[in-house]
């Protein structure tokens, strides 16, 4: 499983803005088609993101357009214009069913063939954001070897169920719950809702505290200045990985002694313990924090 921590959107109708990002470290750059770029843009915004694209490419960084959704007269010209080599991906909105990924899939592969890139290549994050999407779940995430994560999209979703936004999230703690669920089953990488009070990191540490606790491998920003925050949370701290190294080394001398299981600091540390703790060091070691 692949770490995406940060997911920066950039409006892709804003060149300087595109350009800017570029200096930034996310770990993806989402230019977007989409949301943040109002309807009479939507042909200019295509052109933009085309244009500085293979700019973004050359950073290294994994490159995942979101594009306009299937229902729209823009899918299809938003595909044909960015598949490319070197594009990582792309993100697509209001994902219903299975059949949803299936269409998005062939409209890849024909894009692919014209770019002369295997097929394939472009992999897919779907936007987990409707009633519809949370109850199909699982099946969406697992039906397609293209998917590389999940995205729950807390605003249209709340928009899609009729019901208002809360500061403190319980509207959709069984939705969020859903998504870090079904993506663990088909083993990708769930990503949290972008947080929008963007001026305000404490409350970004707090939100993505949360966001990983229930499961969530990384969350989307919508300005430079949260990366950071956004990277720290969804990185093992320094008392982690120590303490994943002691839960490890206790372990191996029980097991030495013959003996299934130990405490360190009161806790018991059986296999699944331990299994926790190799995982944090993995990812440590992917993330090149040893």
């Amino acid at each position: 499983m692949e770490f995406l921590r940060s997911l920066l959107f950039v409006p892709g109708n804003q060149p300087r803005m595109l350009q800017k990002a570029s200096q930034t470290l996310p770990d993806a750059f989402i230019p977007d088609l989409e949301d943040s770029v109002a309807f009479d843009d939507k042909e200019e915004a295509r052109q933009v993101v085309s244009d500085h694209l293979d700019m973004l490419i050359a950073t290294g960084k994994k490159i995942i357009p979101r594009i306009n959704s299937m229902d729209t007269e823009f899918f299809e010209k938003d595909i044909s214009a960015l598949v490319r080599p070197g594009l990582y991906g792309i993100s697509v909105g209001k994902i219903s069913s299975t059949s949803d990924i299936g269409n998005i899939a062939v409209a890849l592969s024909r894009c692919e063939t014209k770019a002369n890139i295997p097929t394939g290549t472009t992999k897919i994050i779907p936007w987990i954001e409707t009633a519809s999407a949370v109850i199909n779940c699982y099946q969406i995430l697992s039906c397609s070897t293209r998917i590389c994560a999940a995205a729950f999209g807390a605003e249209d979703f709340t928009n899609d169920m009729g019901i208002e936004r809360r500061i403190d999230d319980k509207e959709i703690t069984y939705a969020r719950s859903v998504v870090t669920v079904s993506a663990r089953a088909a083993d990708v990488p769930a990503l949290d809702t972008p947080f929008f009070a963007f001026k305000d990191p404490e409350a970004l540490k707090t939100s993505s505290a949360e966001s990983r606790s229930m499961g969530f491998k990384g969350k989307f920003a919508i300005h430079p200045a949260q990366i950071e925050t956004i990277n720290q949370c969804f990185s093992p701290t320094t008392d982690e990985i120590e303490y994943a190294r002691q839960v490890i080394q206790t372990f191996e001398e029980a097991a030495g002694q013959g003996r299934g299981s130990t405490s360190l600091n009161g806790m018991v540390v059986d296999v699944p313990v331990v299994k926790r703790a190799e995982s944090v060091i993995a990812m440590a070691q992917q993330m090149d924090l040893l």
